[in-house]
């Protein structure tokens, strides 16, 4: 869920077209209405709105905060939930209503209308966790909503080098969760110690972001909290940490459509969202309901 602006400016944004490196500093955000937590956004910007077709990242925690979304809709997009200390309660309005846990991804597809509530649970582990968003091409975003989770995800393994692909491929490494357009995302554990390069596909733009630790990443010191860049035309990708580090690496074919995004809505025209808006106010049926959600 993104921040609710009633009358935003309109800014028109676009993409680096060959390889480069530039570091993108993440802003914080409040989420989640009036009891608002605050989160770490690292996309879209101005100078990058997408990474292929990651078109959102957002950074919860590791501080210890209580995630209360309450129902709301979306369109045109995949959430992607990818907890990394915590357990977060997922409901929609398909009837989903699972605990999601770290290693385990939760991927929900819009299409042209869903909404859902994702409440954390209070435990012993504070909240941390990442949720991207993913456009969707055309024919999908006119297509119908559908939710998956995947509690058992690939490892690929290098030197020092440990990786949990969560979306698309590593090498030959695959995540089953289904995405409608080439895309990578992959959780990377670098040893104390490592250096190593992992094969990338040239024809992606990629990014990189330090969870915890530092890297050296393409030659570039990175700490934690910035968005690395890449761009395409990369086919290796050099990473090295002398203390260790975690890290969460996204790729994707550059994507080809011209998007509008406010709020929860990815679309392909300013009318588009003004009549998504409407229908959630109007509580139209291309959304459904959900119930009300406590943590348990």
């Amino acid at each position: 869920m993104s921040n609710l602006d009633t009358a935003p400016d309109e800014q028109q944004c676009s993409r680096p077209t060959e390889p480069a490196l530039r570091l993108l500093p993440a802003r914080e955000v409040p989420l989640g209405g009036v009891r608002a937590m605050t989160v770490s956004r690292t996309l879209p910007t101005k100078e990058v709105p997408l990474v292929g077709a990651w078109c959102f990242f957002d950074q919860m925690g590791p501080e210890r905060v209580q995630m209360r979304v309450l129902p709301h809709p979306h369109i045109g997009l995949q959430t992607v939930t990818w907890p990394l200390s915590g357990e977060v309660r997922h409901r929609d309005s398909l009837g989903s209503d699972v605990l999601i846990k770290p290693g385990q991804l939760n991927l929900m597809t819009s299409g042209t209308g869903i909404a859902h509530s994702e409440f954390s649970l209070d435990g012993p582990n504070p909240l941390h966790a990442l949720q991207l968003w993913v456009a969707l091409p055309a024919a999908q975003a006119a297509g119908p909503s559908r939710f998956e989770q995947h509690r058992d995800l690939p490892e690929h393994s290098e030197t020092g080098l440990r990786a949990t692909v969560f979306i698309g491929e590593l090498g030959t490494t695959s995540s089953p969760a289904i995405v409608h357009s080439p895309l990578l995302g992959a959780d990377l554990e670098l040893e104390p110690g490592a250096r190593t390069a992992i094969e990338l596909r040239p024809d992606f733009e990629h990014a990189v972001l330090v969870i915890e630790g530092a890297a050296t990443i393409a030659g570039v010191e990175v700490a934690a909290g910035p968005l690395l860049y890449l761009g395409p035309g990369r086919d290796e990708l050099p990473l090295a940490s002398a203390g260790g580090a975690r890290l969460v690496l996204l790729g994707g074919e550059p994507f080809p459509d011209e998007l509008v995004m406010w709020w929860n809505f990815v679309g392909r025209s300013h009318e588009e969202i003004v009549r998504a808006r409407a229908d959630w106010e109007a509580h139209a049926t291309r959304f459904g309901a959900v119930p009300r959600s406590r943590a348990r």
